[in-house]
């Protein structure tokens, strides 16, 4: 009797083993990130994906999955076994922005669909002007475009809809004036219209318009951060120059709803080490990001925090998704 006890309990906590993390026998771990090849995004999901399988002593396959402004990948990881076995590498865009600006029609819901592992780094959002706008300042910048609002208030983003089209409705609130959006189709096509004179103005990812103001075709005139960014540090944030405005966009890694919490401390771990490292916080501040490294409990704050504070502006730009 005793024996058949003793085998029934090893039975069960062998299940339970394989049934907490059962990716840790099985396949390698897929990372999925919306997005393609080259992008900041791809770029720090790779950097992750190689540093956390170095760390659990098991192999981390990325995989872009591109399409629907990154909610493929969501939708992969929703329909996924609940083992840990596939994580998600996404921006604030799909988890806390689109549930407002697509909402009824996105076919997933951040909060339950999915299991908060860790929060990777934050990237500061801005404001450029083209050369040819006589402001070196966010006070002077305001001024112009009351002077004349007919012609000088119009300023882009890399598409309509994105969380910089939705940050200029934020500042154009906060600053009060009338700003009008002017979408392009991605980053590259509206640092074009900016450095061309086409747009005065540009709500962008910090980073991604550095090319620009080292090659002396844009000024940024803010960033929207707690602090100052590490690539800019002699242009203030929107706070130092008068305007309560902080966005601090992510990146961070989740994984299926309902994964053992064991799993998910396990993979969040792995995360935060891969973040601490000295060597990777070097690439990731060169290349824009801000390394954090928090937790899953932090994760699920900040994702809600973001999903409140988004909400107005989105409903205040009037956006209607095609």
């Amino acid at each position: 009797m005793r024996q058949r006890f003793f085998l029934l309990s090893t039975l069960l906590c062998l299940i339970g083993l394989v049934g907490g993390q059962a990716w840790a026998q099985g396949e390698p771990i897929k990372m999925l990130v919306g997005y393609p090849p080259g992008a900041t995004s791809d770029a720090l999901t790779r950097i992750v994906a190689d540093a956390m399988s170095k760390r659990l002593n098991q192999p981390v396959v990325v995989e872009n999955k591109s399409g629907a402004g990154g909610m493929l990948a969501n939708l992969a990881v929703k329909a996924a076994a609940p083992d840990g076995a596939t994580l998600l590498m996404t921006p604030v865009a799909t988890m806390s922005i689109f549930p407002h600006s697509f909402a009824g029609q996105i076919k997933y819901d951040p909060f339950t669909d999915f299991a908060p592992v860790a929060h990777l780094a934050n990237f500061q959002l801005g404001l450029g002007v083209g050369v040819k706008v006589p402001a070196s300042n966010l006070k002077e910048y305001v001024a112009w475009v009351k002077s004349n609002p007919k012609d000088n208030s119009f300023y882009g983003s890399a598409a309509n809809g994105s969380l910089p089209h939705f940050f200029g409705v934020m500042f154009s609130k906060s600053a009060g004036i009338s700003l009008q959006h002017v979408p392009y189709r991605g980053t590259a096509p509206s640092m074009q219209a900016l450095a061309a004179g086409e747009i005065a103005a540009l709500s962008t990812v910090a980073a991604d318009i550095k090319s620009l103001v080292d090659g002396n075709k844009a000024r940024l005139l803010a960033v929207a951060g707690e602090k100052r960014s590490a690539n800019f540090p002699d242009v203030p944030t929107f706070r130092e120059q008068g305007y309560d405005l902080v966005a601090s966009p992510w990146y961070a890694l989740f994984t299926k709803a309902g994964t053992p919490a064991a799993t998910v401390q396990r993979l969040a771990k792995a995360a935060r080490e891969a973040i601490e490292d000295p060597a990777i916080q070097k690439r990731l501040i060169e290349m824009g990001l801000e390394p954090t490294g928090y937790g899953s409990e932090k994760l699920a704050e900040i994702m809600r925090a973001d999903y409140e504070r988004w909400g107005p502006p989105i409903r205040e730009s009037g956006f209607k998704p095609q």
